[in-house]
């Protein structure tokens, strides 16, 4: 509902200072989306899709091509610009779904399980690019099941059975949960503890 693509069921949403009740388009132009599971297309090659997508954000001609050259060197995808993305190891896919998500220059990121199945090297790398992201003024919501990861967030809102649980920074959430019996609370622990 937050990206804009189904309507809200009840109450208000907000993006970026748009309601997306009244203002969706506006609201999605200032949004960049990467889902779970790779969402690219897998035929065309790494260029071809960040230029599929510049387009779709509504890049002129002479913006798409200044998008795409920054995009392939700031994520490192220039070796494989002209591989087909189905060939490319799903570390790289992640990279190339993030480039393709921010060609637009967006001030909102969702990132749905950005790193579900890529192994921990390339797990840390993309946290050190979303890390760079937020530092340069993006504000990023991120979904994930691992505790671990929560740890880099400003703020966490646990959610469970569609409700928001909690919310507060990783310090704030532990101290929540912190007893005699528990005086170390992990992120987990609080997960555990406030999502019931």
């Amino acid at each position: 509902m937050l990206c804009g693509l189904l309507r809200p069921s009840a109450g208000e949403a907000h993006v970026a200072g748009q309601d997306l009740l009244r203002a969706s388009a506006a609201a999605r132009a200032r949004i960049g989306y990467m889902a779970q599971r790779f969402s690219l297309y897998a035929e065309l090659s790494t260029r071809e899709n960040l230029r599929f997508f510049a387009r779709v954000y509504g890049l002129g001609r002479s913006a798409q091509a200044r998008a795409i050259a920054e995009a392939l060197d700031r994520f490192d995808l220039s070796d494989v610009a002209d591989s087909p993305a189905r060939d490319l190891p799903l570390g790289l896919k992640q990279r190339l779904a993030l480039a393709a998500a921010l060609l637009h220059r967006p001030q909102i990121l969702f990132l749905d399980e950005p790193t579900s199945g890529v192994d921990p090297l390339t797990r840390r790398d993309f946290w050190t690019r979303i890390g760079l992201l937020a530092d340069a003024g993006v504000t990023i919501l991120v979904t994930s099941h691992f505790m671990d990861e929560a740890e880099y967030c400003d703020r966490i809102g646990i959610v469970s059975q569609g409700r928001l649980r909690a919310l507060g920074t990783p310090a704030e959430l532990r101290a929540r949960v912190r007893t005699p019996a528990l005086p170390d609370p992990t992120l987990e622990d609080a997960f555990i503890a406030l999502a019931a």
